[in-house]
């Protein structure tokens, strides 16, 4: 009885340990489990949920896409989407975030508890657009509920500019 209860002391400290590297590693590595697609957890962010739309779009994710928006604008989508088809509509949203090289999402400015207010850049070859994207916090975390149209910024470097 006595080699059975050290094995088993044996193996639980190996586990323990294994468990505590594993720990470590998940830390380090940044590396967390992926949520379901257009699932939103009640502690995410604007800039969060602006990212998940972001990333829905160059993906073709059209559910994912639209689990980002509510109100007037998700509804203005939803007839976008009826009108077209969803293959059509997915082609449409990874299309237009092809040309895409980048994005800068400033911190969200309060606006009341449960609204903000977000200055998002895009970063294309031969410009910047500016974007201001309005989102409120709901049950299901935030969401976007109004955009304001894109506006040119004046860029004084074109991106992938050779440095000299």
């Amino acid at each position: 009885m006595k080699v059975a209860a050290m094995k088993r002391a044996h193996i639980i400290t190996v586990a323990v340990l294994l468990a505590a590297l594993a720990a470590v590693l998940v830390r380090k590595t940044g590396w967390r489990v992926p949520e379901p697609s257009g699932v939103q957890s009640q502690g995410q962010s604007p800039q969060d949920t602006i990212y998940a739309m972001l990333n829905a779009a160059r993906a073709g994710d059209v559910r994912a896409y639209l689990a980002n928006y509510t109100g007037q604008t998700e509804a203005a989508l939803r007839q976008t989407l009826a009108e077209s088809t969803e293959p059509g509509f997915s082609k449409y949203l990874s299309d237009s975030s092809s040309s895409l090289k980048g994005v800068a999402v400033s911190d969200p400015q309060t606006i009341t508890d449960s609204e903000s207010s977000v200055r998002v850049e895009y970063v294309y070859q031969d410009r910047n657009d500016v974007q201001m994207m309005y989102l409120e916090k709901g049950p299901s975390g935030w969401k976007i509920f109004r955009t304001d149209g894109e506006e040119q910024v004046k860029t004084l470097v074109p991106y992938g500019t050779p440095v000299k």
